[in-house]
């Protein structure tokens, strides 16, 4: 395992991201620092403290029929809907409750809802839901399949985001590029470490690392 170091929320001061310094290859990008969002993303005290924390960005008059989660956020997903219930988040849907609801992709990153799907997201007000958003391309392509299905983007939630907004829509994050100043995001055919001889640490995705070795 790769060591770490924990920074805590400014707002939120129980919740802590594990970030480890390195050069770390991603689908979209290669970056200067791993977010390790484990335990965020499983364990259920951080999780549910992270849905509440969450929550806080969406006041009672938005409708959210749907969230859809990415990078393995469904444990945070489901306690981000009951807290939404909670705080009287408006739901067209029948029931009365919110669809929590995990993707397909195709092989080139698109999002993909079979017919039995379809009723999740056709029509109905959608929150996005990742760990964290780096070049922006992966939210991009996640807003261009729910349009495509003719869902429409209440939201954007992460809980780490290295940009404000993306796609005209505001990224609602719990940490950002102030909270690790010199976090940097390369583009696969420019990058600086790469070019210094800087040898890669992992590579990465949204289930986790699996370190290089040299």
């Amino acid at each position: 395992m790769l060591e770490y170091t924990k920074i805590y929320s400014k707002k939120y001061p129980d919740i802590a991201l594990k970030v480890i310094p390195g050069h770390f290859v991603t689908p979209n990008s290669h970056i200067n620092y791993y977010m390790d969002m484990t335990t965020m993303k499983t364990r259920q005290s951080e999780a549910r403290a992270i849905a509440m924390a969450m929550s806080q960005s969406y006041m009672a008059t938005t409708v959210i029929d749907t969230i859809i989660c990415m990078d393995g956020t469904e444990v945070i997903g489901a306690y981000l809907a009951d807290e939404l219930s909670k705080a009287g988040i408006l739901s067209m849907n029948r029931h009365k409750t919110i669809y929590v609801v995990t993707p397909e992709y195709d092989q080139a990153g698109q999002l993909i809802f079979r017919d039995n799907m379809l009723m999740m997201v056709n029509e109905k007000h959608v929150l996005l839901l990742l760990a964290s958003m780096t070049t922006g391309k992966t939210v991009t392509r996640a807003i261009e399949g729910i349009n495509y299905y003719g869902g429409h983007v209440s939201g954007v939630s992460t809980i780490f985001s290295a940009g404000t907004s993306v796609a005209g829509y505001e990224i609602n994050a719990l940490f950002n590029k102030s909270d690790i100043p010199d976090y940097i995001s390369y583009s696969h055919d420019n990058c600086k470490m790469c070019q210094d001889g800087t040898k890669i640490t992992a590579i990465c995705n949204g289930f986790g690392y699996s370190e290089v070795k040299h």
